[in-house]
């Protein structure tokens, strides 16, 4: 990329850690916080479930072999490129029929030009949003691989793991196409941008305010137990509901 200092250079890309039995998160720790969202790994009796795929900086595949082992399901929470990157690596991909993962999906690693890709506005956002490379990566040349789904999900589509089953909430707002995935036996929800603790992004170009604020009302009565959002350490069913109070009464005035 012109005028950018050359990048520091590192073997590992990927942090993992066991966050719950059966659960573990992905991270990609040179990656700014703006895009540095979680890769959640489920493991599943009969298959494994990992809930989106990251920035697709390095290969999955290549760091991480161990994810492709038990037969995976890739379940695409919303079509941004933090969390669609590596999605061409897997043969099952599944999101909502209003996502799509092709050569129109907006993708660019310097800061100003994704806001102005995606439609925010973002004062003091980095230039460029990784901090170093894995060996071999050129920035310049970064963009996301097409990987349309092989299997479209519909709100109250299930995915069976054979011990774990996961239900499909399409709850746009952030994305026409956003969803959760709800283990109700467990309480877990992996939330993916729909509510994370931070600022929720609701004024993208793609974005629908009053969307976003009925999808909270449905999953604020969800007997949510821990929260596996796409950004940030998971949370408790108690915060979730703070959250969503407070954004919803924002989003009111």
């Amino acid at each position: 990329m012109t005028g950018l200092p050359p990048l520091p250079v590192v073997a590992t890309w990927f942090r993992r850690a066991e966050v719950a039995p059966g659960i573990a998160r992905i991270e990609e720790p040179h990656v700014h916080e703006f895009l540095r969202a979680n890769i959640w790994h489920v493991r599943g009796r009969d298959r494994d479930l990992i809930v989106d795929a990251g920035l697709g900086v390095a290969s999955l595949r290549e760091h991480l072999p161990d994810l492709f082992a038990h037969d995976p399901i890739l379940a695409l929470t919303h079509a941004h490129l933090d969390h669609v990157g590596s999605a061409h690596e897997f043969s099952d991909r599944r999101m909502h029929r209003l996502s799509s993962v092709d050569a129109h999906t907006a993708a660019s690693l310097r800061g100003p030009e994704l806001a102005e890709l995606l439609g925010f506005d973002a004062p003091g956002i980095p230039d460029l949003l990784i901090e170093s490379a894995p060996i071999g990566f050129d920035p310049a040349a970064y963009a996301i691989r097409p990987a349309p789904s092989t299997s479209p999900l519909e709100d109250g589509d299930v995915i069976e793991l054979g011990d774990r089953r996961v239900t499909v909430l399409h709850l746009p707002g952030h994305t026409p196409g956003s969803i959760c995935l709800f283990d109700e036996a467990s309480g877990a929800l992996f939330s993916g941008d729909v509510i994370y603790d931070d600022i929720l992004l609701d004024e993208l170009q793609e974005s629908d305010i009053d969307q976003y604020v009925a999808s909270m009302l449905r999953l604020s009565i969800l007997p949510v137990r821990t929260v596996y959002p796409g950004h940030g350490d998971p949370f408790d069913g108690g915060r979730m509901r703070e959250i969503i109070a407070d954004y919803v009464s924002a989003r009111r005035r």
